[in-house]
């Protein structure tokens, strides 16, 4: 179970440390494109190459308008490979810096090209064990796919970090008191993606949205009433929320999966915990006191030590396959 000093038991202390006073040496890459069957394509950046042995691949997935930069994905990218692993980011559609084809985007029920990814890997490294870790949506997203696969995935063993499985709670909470402060900084990045598609593509038609209201835009539901929801087929942000929140899927996921979760999320409340009757006898669920949105930092406030990265790694050496 995580634990913490007295100085590091504050909710935002926890979210923004590494963002903002992490320093780690950034992982070497190889990049691949990966083309999607509707035209488009992502972006995956391997740890160092690609493997070239039967070592486990482990899957990363980001958080919202999250990247490679991330320090969570780069510190995990070295903890893995200290265990022997191999491991791939797989980035959501524009994410990487690079443009993305058509007018939609990613969003946090879009299980597709992350199935497809995996399906990839599988036909590529048939002898390599696939495992994924994936945060705040990338976790969400993870969990979702698990759920709609039941038994024919193609993934060992999974964990979910900080998943906002409960997308209509989450976006409440974070449209009020000092969460709001994350919910601008999210929507500056959101803002400024949709502003370029408005110059490859003809949005107005699409959204029935005119391109100098963008900036009216003030809050993460609106957002996706205006964007998310219409572009990837939703009526409504309310329905894409209930369609796509992952909590409804714990149930039927059949593989080794870990959900990790803390009390004092500034991104969600109680709500979002799942009960022990939602969850299939596959999922464990470790819930800490502190910890903040994918945070877990232990040591001390002039010595971090990232918890969150050992118990990943814990826990795939755990689920490995003939282990």
């Amino acid at each position: 179970m995580f634990s913490t000093s007295f100085f590091l038991r504050n909710r935002h202390i926890q979210t923004l440390y590494a963002p903002l006073l992490r320093k780690q040496n950034k992982p070497q890459i190889e990049s691949e494109i990966f083309e999607l069957e509707d035209g488009d394509f992502v972006e995956c950046y391997w740890h160092d190459t690609k493997p070239i042995d039967e070592r486990p691949i482990v899957v990363l997935l980001h958080g919202l308008t999250g990247s490679f930069n991330s320090p969570y994905i780069q510190g995990m990218m070295h903890a893995l490979k200290a265990e022997g692993f191999a491991s791939v980011l797989m980035h959501f559609r524009g994410c990487s810096g690079k443009e993305n084809r058509l007018p939609r985007g990613y969003h946090s029920g879009d299980t597709t090209d992350v199935k497809a990814w995996i399906d990839h890997l599988h036909h590529i490294y048939p002898n390599n064990d696939l495992y994924a870790v994936g945060y705040s949506i990338g976790g969400n997203v993870l969990l979702k796919l698990l759920g709609e696969e039941r038994e024919k995935t193609l993934l060992s063993a999974a964990v979910s970090v900080s998943a906002p499985m409960l997308l209509d709670v989450c976006t409440q909470i974070i449209s009020k008191g000092f969460s709001k402060l994350y919910e601008r900084h999210l929507l500056s990045s959101l803002r400024a993606s949709l502003l370029k598609k408005y110059t490859l593509f003809d949005m107005e038609t699409r959204l029935k949205y005119k391109k100098e209201d963008i900036h009216k835009i003030q809050t993460i539901e609106a957002f996706d009433e205006v964007y998310t929801a219409p572009i990837h087929g939703f009526s409504s942000a309310r329905e894409y929320y209930n369609l796509c929140s992952s909590k409804q899927f714990l149930k039927h996921i059949h593989i080794p999966t870990h959900i990790i979760h803390a009390e004092d999320d500034p991104f969600m409340d109680e709500r979002v915990i799942p009960k022990e009757e939602e969850l299939s006898s596959s999922v464990t669920l470790e819930v800490s006191p502190y910890g903040g949105h994918v945070g877990f930092i232990s040591g001390s406030l002039f010595k971090p030590k990232y918890w969150l990265e050992e118990r990943v790694v814990q826990y795939f050496l755990e689920n490995q396959r003939g282990v």
